[in-house]
């Protein structure tokens, strides 16, 4: 159960598909460059991205798609710190603890694992959620002023993440450490006071990336039942590109905040599966988030997270419990492997993102940006044979896919250079230059069916004999 702050488009379908709606529906890094593209649907297949360097696949931009499966593409929700005021008797709503899309890609929220089956919905609000604390700091001070006040605690060295206790907890009150659960009451506000983030229950795993940096740093600083003004500078928020449409870039974040509850990370194989499925989906939405940021590193470690919350090992050796359990989560897998092979080919992990994609093909033989993966990978790798075999079933699967035939294309042309092309590899060409080409690449002139001397034999021959003749019938 984890709390998650998602700004933007992921995988249109992140994990990956068709994105009619690239909010939610599906969640997997798609590319849509002519030479990476994820698309992982029921739709037309956008393929996943591919190594630098190609020429492009189906689409124009990777972006990370989010794929949700059956039925649960409908249980998505999503906070929107941009939406409108709601009334409070609205907060709640009925329906299991899952995400649910809303009108804003704004945020994941990630519910509380309370033993109430009902969701609150984010209260987007401007009704502060501390009215006893309603001072000047909170409600009229610039962010200028309040960095340079004494009476603020410095929580880094660089003096951009500050802190002000409002009330202690208690003196023998336990601190939270990294890899633990968390459970906060918090809101944030722009310099302008604009409300943009707020939740009475967040959840998150302190180092896990769930949340930004600010409130990781800030939380595990604090006491169970403090509560503090927290300051921010915009490098442990959002940075450069900010969180659009509320957050600009380079904006600085205030925040109020009450660490409520404490508790070790619950074990995966101790979850029921759905629950499992559940935090994997928020994992993997997180990913999603990097991933359109272009924060691949970041991305590829949500994935991994995102898989491993899907483990489906048995402590009880029960095998028809873990059959069961495999075939439930074997869809989700997919998702998760497709979207962690997308980051892997932006990071020129060209091994990694085969073995990835090989592992999707395991689950699924036909998924078909697996196999546009698998065949443009290989055929970098000049495995061409083999990649010659997976482009053509993924054409048989996709004929209509554009990237598909400009890879098998790239392909055939590599493969007619005869022997020594298919030995030829990117780094001496660009250690010796550009002259190096013509050695390379065998002429495209088609030899004479006739050679030249012969013909001029010929005509030499017939000249001959037309001026014997000549004498001849001059001396008759």
């Amino acid at each position: 159960m984890v709390s998650i702050a998602l700004c933007s488009e992921m995988d249109s379908e992140p994990c990956c598909e068709d994105h009619k709606d690239p909010l939610v529906e599906r969640t997997e890094p798609e590319v849509r460059d002519a030479t990476s593209e994820l698309a992982d649907g029921d739709g037309r297949t956008e393929l996943p991205g591919g190594p630098a360097g190609e020429s492009q696949e189906p689409c124009e931009n990777e972006r990370a798609e989010t794929e949700s499966c059956a039925g649960e593409s409908k249980s998505t929700e999503i906070k929107n710190p941009t939406d409108p005021e709601r009334e409070t008797g609205e907060t709640e709503c009925q329906g299991r603890r899952k995400l649910r899309k809303t009108n804003s890609w704004k945020m994941v929220r990630f519910q509380d694992p309370s033993t109430e089956d009902e969701v609150l919905e984010r209260d987007s609000s401007a009704e502060s959620l501390f009215p006893e604390y309603a001072m000047e700091e909170w409600t009229s001070s610039t962010f200028q002023e309040l960095f340079m006040k004494e009476d603020w605690q410095n929580i880094t060295d660089d003096h951009l993440l500050k802190k002000k206790v409002l009330e202690r907890g208690a003196p023998c009150a336990l601190q939270p450490t990294w890899g633990q659960e968390v459970t906060v009451k918090m809101q944030c506000v722009l310099e302008d006071r604009t409300v943009v983030e707020k939740d009475c229950k967040l959840v998150f795993v302190i180092g896990e990336g769930d949340v930004n940096q600010a409130l990781e740093e800030c939380v595990i600083s604090m006491q169970k039942g403090e509560i503090t003004l927290l300051l921010a500078d915009s490098q442990y928020a959002y940075g450069l590109l900010g969180r659009e449409p509320d957050i600009p870039a380079w904006a600085p974040l205030l925040y109020q905040l009450q660490l409520l509850d404490i508790r070790e990370k619950p074990d995966p194989l101790t979850l029921p599966v759905a629950d499992r499925i559940r935090i994997s989906n928020q994992k993997r939405e997180r990913g999603n988030f990097y991933f359109q940021r272009e924060e691949y590193s970041m991305a590829v470690r949500a994935y991994c997270m995102a898989l491993d919350m899907l483990t489906t090992c048995n402590r009880d050796g029960n095998d028809g419990g873990v059959e069961a359990e495999e075939e439930e989560v074997c869809d989700y897998r997919v998702k998760c492997l497709n979207n962690l092979a997308a980051s892997q080919l932006k990071l020129e992990q060209y091994s990694e993102a085969l073995h990835t994609s090989k592992d999707v093909l395991t689950l699924e033989p036909n998924n078909v940006k697996a196999l546009f993966r698998t065949g443009k990978i290989l055929s970098d790798m000049a495995e061409y044979k083999e990649a010659m075999e997976v482009l053509k079933k993924a054409l048989k699967l996709e004929p209509a896919t554009k990237a598909i035939h400009v890879e098998l294309s790239k392909l055939v042309k590599r493969q007619s250079g005869g022997n020594d092309t298919q030995e030829w590899r990117n780094k001496p060409a660009e250690m010796l230059g550009d002259n190096i080409a013509p050695f390379l690449i065998p002429s495209k002139k088609k030899p004479s069916g006739i050679s030249w001397k012969f013909i001029l034999g010929a005509l030499v021959v017939a000249l001959g004999s037309l001026v014997t003749s000549v004498i001849l019938t001059a001396r008759n």
